[in-house]
Protein backbone atom coordinates (compact mmCIF):
# COMPACT_ATOMS: atom_id res chain seq x y z
CA UNK A 1 0.00 0.00 0.00
CA UNK A 2 1.04 3.39 -0.90
CA UNK A 3 2.07 5.56 1.95
CA UNK A 4 1.07 9.15 1.41
CA UNK A 5 4.04 11.45 1.22
CA UNK A 6 2.85 13.95 4.00
CA UNK A 7 2.84 12.41 8.08
CA UNK A 8 2.18 14.62 10.75
CA UNK A 9 4.48 13.84 13.95
CA UNK A 10 2.68 13.93 17.49
CA UNK A 11 2.77 17.34 19.15
CA UNK A 12 4.81 15.63 22.07
CA UNK A 13 7.34 14.25 19.73
CA UNK A 14 9.38 17.47 19.33
CA UNK A 15 12.13 17.19 21.70
CA UNK A 16 12.42 19.99 24.11
CA UNK A 17 8.34 20.24 24.63
CA UNK A 18 6.96 19.69 28.06
CA UNK A 19 3.66 19.13 29.11
CA UNK A 20 3.95 21.59 31.65
CA UNK A 21 4.11 24.30 28.81
CA UNK A 22 0.87 25.68 27.79
CA UNK A 23 -0.05 23.90 24.65
CA UNK A 24 -0.05 28.02 22.88
CA UNK A 25 3.62 28.04 23.05
CA UNK A 26 3.57 24.62 21.49
CA UNK A 27 2.18 25.78 18.61
CA UNK A 28 4.35 26.47 15.21
CA UNK A 29 2.18 27.40 13.33
CA UNK A 30 0.75 30.90 11.96
CA UNK A 31 -2.10 31.07 13.40
CA UNK A 32 -0.48 30.03 17.08
CA UNK A 33 1.21 33.69 16.87
CA UNK A 34 -2.04 35.16 17.91
CA UNK A 35 -2.38 32.06 20.81
CA UNK A 36 1.04 32.98 21.88
CA UNK A 37 -0.19 36.45 23.41
CA UNK A 38 -2.99 34.79 25.57
CA UNK A 39 -0.67 33.48 28.10
CA UNK A 40 1.12 36.83 28.77
CA UNK A 41 -2.59 38.16 29.12
CA UNK A 42 -3.55 35.59 31.49
CA UNK A 43 -0.22 35.86 33.77
CA UNK A 44 -0.81 39.54 33.78
CA UNK A 45 -4.65 39.69 34.37
CA UNK A 46 -4.01 36.77 37.13
CA UNK A 47 -1.68 39.45 38.41
CA UNK A 48 -4.09 42.45 38.35
CA UNK A 49 -6.45 40.18 39.98
CA UNK A 50 -4.38 38.53 42.59
CA UNK A 51 -3.73 42.60 43.23
CA UNK A 52 -7.58 43.60 43.54
CA UNK A 53 -8.24 40.57 45.44
CA UNK A 54 -5.73 41.57 47.77
CA UNK A 55 -6.46 45.34 48.07
CA UNK A 56 -9.80 44.36 48.58
CA UNK A 57 -9.44 41.71 51.04
CA UNK A 58 -7.49 44.55 53.13
CA UNK A 59 -9.75 46.80 52.75
CA UNK A 60 -12.81 44.71 53.87
CA UNK A 61 -10.58 43.93 56.52
CA UNK A 62 -10.14 47.93 57.76
CA UNK A 63 -13.92 48.67 57.39
CA UNK A 64 -14.87 45.34 59.33
CA UNK A 65 -11.97 45.36 62.30
CA UNK A 66 -13.10 45.95 65.24
CA UNK A 67 -11.94 49.06 66.63
CA UNK A 68 -9.88 49.68 69.58
CA UNK A 69 -10.59 51.19 72.62
CA UNK A 70 -12.97 54.13 72.65
CA UNK A 71 -13.83 53.49 69.34
CA UNK A 72 -14.98 49.72 70.98
CA UNK A 73 -18.31 50.27 72.87
CA UNK A 74 -17.08 46.93 75.30
CA UNK A 75 -13.12 47.79 75.06
CA UNK A 76 -11.61 48.88 78.78
CA UNK A 77 -10.85 52.97 78.14
CA UNK A 78 -7.54 53.76 78.78
CA UNK A 79 -6.98 55.08 82.04
CA UNK A 80 -10.82 54.54 83.43
CA UNK A 81 -11.02 55.09 87.12
CA UNK A 82 -12.34 51.99 89.34
CA UNK A 83 -15.03 52.83 91.38
CA UNK A 84 -14.74 54.20 94.41
CA UNK A 85 -15.80 51.41 97.44
CA UNK A 86 -15.59 54.46 99.74
CA UNK A 87 -18.17 55.91 101.82
CA UNK A 88 -16.84 59.38 100.86
CA UNK A 89 -18.05 59.73 97.25
CA UNK A 90 -20.65 61.52 98.52
CA UNK A 91 -19.90 65.41 97.56
CA UNK A 92 -21.48 66.39 101.37
CA UNK A 93 -19.04 64.26 103.29
CA UNK A 94 -16.68 65.46 105.52
CA UNK A 95 -13.59 64.22 107.26
CA UNK A 96 -14.90 60.30 105.42
CA UNK A 97 -18.52 61.06 106.92
CA UNK A 98 -21.30 61.38 104.83
CA UNK A 99 -24.13 64.05 105.37
CA UNK A 100 -27.34 62.64 106.90
CA UNK A 101 -30.58 64.34 107.54
CA UNK A 102 -32.10 64.55 110.65
CA UNK A 103 -35.19 62.06 111.85
CA UNK A 104 -38.54 63.93 112.38
CA UNK A 105 -39.38 63.77 115.99
CA UNK A 106 -42.72 62.37 114.76
CA UNK A 107 -41.33 59.13 113.69
CA UNK A 108 -38.99 58.61 116.71
CA UNK A 109 -40.23 56.03 119.38
CA UNK A 110 -38.46 55.16 122.60
CA UNK A 111 -36.39 51.96 123.07
CA UNK A 112 -35.77 51.98 126.88
CA UNK A 113 -38.46 52.41 129.78
CA UNK A 114 -37.51 56.28 130.71
CA UNK A 115 -38.25 57.17 126.91
CA UNK A 116 -34.55 59.03 126.89
CA UNK A 117 -33.50 56.71 123.85
CA UNK A 118 -35.22 56.82 120.77
CA UNK A 119 -34.78 55.00 117.40
CA UNK A 120 -37.47 55.67 114.37
CA UNK A 121 -40.32 53.07 114.39
CA UNK A 122 -39.22 50.63 112.20
CA UNK A 123 -36.10 49.92 113.62
CA UNK A 124 -37.20 50.20 117.22
CA UNK A 125 -39.83 47.72 116.70
CA UNK A 126 -36.81 45.12 114.92
CA UNK A 127 -34.23 46.32 118.08
CA UNK A 128 -36.69 45.45 120.47
CA UNK A 129 -37.22 42.47 118.65
CA UNK A 130 -33.85 41.49 118.52
CA UNK A 131 -32.90 42.43 122.67
CA UNK A 132 -35.81 40.27 123.24
CA UNK A 133 -34.15 36.99 121.27
CA UNK A 134 -30.90 37.92 122.94
CA UNK A 135 -32.46 37.39 125.98
CA UNK A 136 -33.83 34.27 125.44
CA UNK A 137 -30.62 33.01 124.46
CA UNK A 138 -29.09 34.33 127.78
CA UNK A 139 -28.13 37.97 126.27
CA UNK A 140 -28.14 41.00 127.80
CA UNK A 141 -27.99 43.61 124.89
CA UNK A 142 -28.36 47.39 126.62
CA UNK A 143 -28.99 50.39 124.31
CA UNK A 144 -26.55 53.32 124.93
CA UNK A 145 -27.01 55.83 122.71
CA UNK A 146 -29.79 56.52 119.91
CA UNK A 147 -30.93 59.14 118.08
CA UNK A 148 -29.23 62.63 118.33
CA UNK A 149 -29.63 65.49 116.68
CA UNK A 150 -27.63 67.82 114.89
CA UNK A 151 -26.62 70.43 117.86
CA UNK A 152 -25.95 67.18 120.39
CA UNK A 153 -23.41 66.05 118.02
CA UNK A 154 -21.79 69.74 117.57
CA UNK A 155 -21.71 69.72 121.65
CA UNK A 156 -20.36 66.60 121.18
CA UNK A 157 -17.74 66.62 118.32
CA UNK A 158 -16.36 70.60 119.48
CA UNK A 159 -16.93 70.23 123.28
CA UNK A 160 -15.70 66.89 123.59
CA UNK A 161 -12.63 67.39 120.96
CA UNK A 162 -11.44 70.39 123.21
CA UNK A 163 -11.24 68.97 126.34
CA UNK A 164 -9.03 65.99 124.51
CA UNK A 165 -6.86 68.56 122.35
CA UNK A 166 -8.17 66.63 119.18
CA UNK A 167 -7.83 68.70 116.04
CA UNK A 168 -11.13 68.02 114.05
CA UNK A 169 -9.70 64.94 111.80
CA UNK A 170 -8.59 63.23 114.86
CA UNK A 171 -11.75 63.88 116.53
CA UNK A 172 -13.75 62.57 112.60
CA UNK A 173 -12.19 59.54 113.88
CA UNK A 174 -13.71 58.32 116.84
CA UNK A 175 -17.12 61.11 116.11
CA UNK A 176 -18.77 61.97 113.54
CA UNK A 177 -19.09 66.18 112.43
CA UNK A 178 -22.46 67.63 113.08
CA UNK A 179 -24.85 67.06 110.46
CA UNK A 180 -23.10 63.76 109.33
CA UNK A 181 -23.46 61.11 112.00
CA UNK A 182 -25.37 57.81 111.59
CA UNK A 183 -27.07 58.83 114.98
CA UNK A 184 -29.08 61.50 113.59
CA UNK A 185 -31.64 59.45 111.43
CA UNK A 186 -32.25 57.02 114.07
CA UNK A 187 -31.52 53.87 112.24
CA UNK A 188 -28.47 53.70 114.47
CA UNK A 189 -27.71 52.53 118.03
CA UNK A 190 -24.96 51.77 120.33
CA UNK A 191 -25.35 48.58 122.11
CA UNK A 192 -23.29 47.30 125.41
CA UNK A 193 -23.06 44.55 127.09
CA UNK A 194 -25.48 44.50 130.30
CA UNK A 195 -22.56 41.42 132.09
CA UNK A 196 -19.64 44.01 131.86
CA UNK A 197 -20.42 47.53 130.99
CA UNK A 198 -16.75 48.47 131.60
CA UNK A 199 -16.30 47.37 127.66
CA UNK A 200 -19.52 50.01 126.99
CA UNK A 201 -18.30 51.94 123.91
CA UNK A 202 -14.66 49.76 124.16
CA UNK A 203 -13.32 48.21 121.26
CA UNK A 204 -12.84 45.07 124.15
CA UNK A 205 -16.73 44.85 123.87
CA UNK A 206 -15.97 42.63 120.66
CA UNK A 207 -14.80 39.82 123.24
CA UNK A 208 -18.21 40.01 124.98
CA UNK A 209 -21.41 37.84 124.57
CA UNK A 210 -23.59 40.20 123.44
CA UNK A 211 -20.78 41.53 120.30
CA UNK A 212 -20.58 37.62 119.46
CA UNK A 213 -24.05 37.47 119.66
CA UNK A 214 -24.69 40.17 117.24
CA UNK A 215 -21.86 39.12 114.67
CA UNK A 216 -24.24 35.51 114.40
CA UNK A 217 -28.02 37.09 114.75
CA UNK A 218 -28.24 40.43 113.86
CA UNK A 219 -28.65 40.95 110.38
CA UNK A 220 -31.67 38.74 111.37
CA UNK A 221 -33.33 41.54 112.68
CA UNK A 222 -32.04 44.16 109.92
CA UNK A 223 -28.60 45.37 111.43
CA UNK A 224 -25.18 45.62 110.89
CA UNK A 225 -22.30 46.63 112.59
CA UNK A 226 -21.34 50.09 110.72
CA UNK A 227 -17.49 50.67 111.38
CA UNK A 228 -15.90 47.80 111.32
CA UNK A 229 -12.00 47.18 111.52
CA UNK A 230 -10.29 48.98 108.38
CA UNK A 231 -13.59 50.57 107.19
CA UNK A 232 -13.47 52.26 103.57
CA UNK A 233 -14.45 55.49 105.51
CA UNK A 234 -11.21 55.66 107.95
CA UNK A 235 -13.47 55.62 111.16
CA UNK A 236 -12.13 53.68 114.15
CA UNK A 237 -12.98 50.40 115.02
CA UNK A 238 -16.49 50.74 116.97
CA UNK A 239 -17.92 47.29 117.29
CA UNK A 240 -20.59 48.57 119.44
CA UNK A 241 -22.09 50.55 116.58
CA UNK A 242 -25.06 49.20 114.78
CA UNK A 243 -27.36 50.51 112.07
CA UNK A 244 -30.71 49.34 111.39
CA UNK A 245 -31.10 48.68 107.18
CA UNK A 246 -34.08 46.35 107.24
CA UNK A 247 -36.17 48.56 105.26
CA UNK A 248 -36.34 50.25 101.92
CA UNK A 249 -35.71 53.88 103.56
CA UNK A 250 -32.66 53.14 105.59
CA UNK A 251 -31.18 50.78 103.16
CA UNK A 252 -31.26 53.68 100.45
CA UNK A 253 -29.92 56.49 103.49
CA UNK A 254 -27.05 54.15 103.65
CA UNK A 255 -25.94 52.98 100.56
CA UNK A 256 -27.63 55.09 97.89
CA UNK A 257 -24.39 57.64 97.91
CA UNK A 258 -22.21 54.87 98.32
CA UNK A 259 -20.03 52.36 94.99
CA UNK A 260 -20.26 49.27 97.38
CA UNK A 261 -20.60 45.49 95.89
CA UNK A 262 -21.78 43.05 97.09
CA UNK A 263 -19.44 40.91 98.90
CA UNK A 264 -19.06 37.38 96.99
Amino acid sequence: MKKSGFSKKPQNSYPGFNDDIPEALRDTTDTGSKLRIQPLVLIIGGLVGFIFLAVGSGFLFFITAPKQNAEMPNAPATNTPTPNETATTNKDAVLGHLAYPQAPESELVAITADGRIKMRTAAAQRFKAMVEAAKSAGVILVPISGFRTVQQQEELFFNLGAQRNQTPAERAAVSAPPGHSEHHTGYAVDIGDGRVPATNLQTNFENTQAYQWLTANAARFGFELSFPKNNPQGVSYEPWHWRFVGDRQSLEMFYKARDIKPVQ
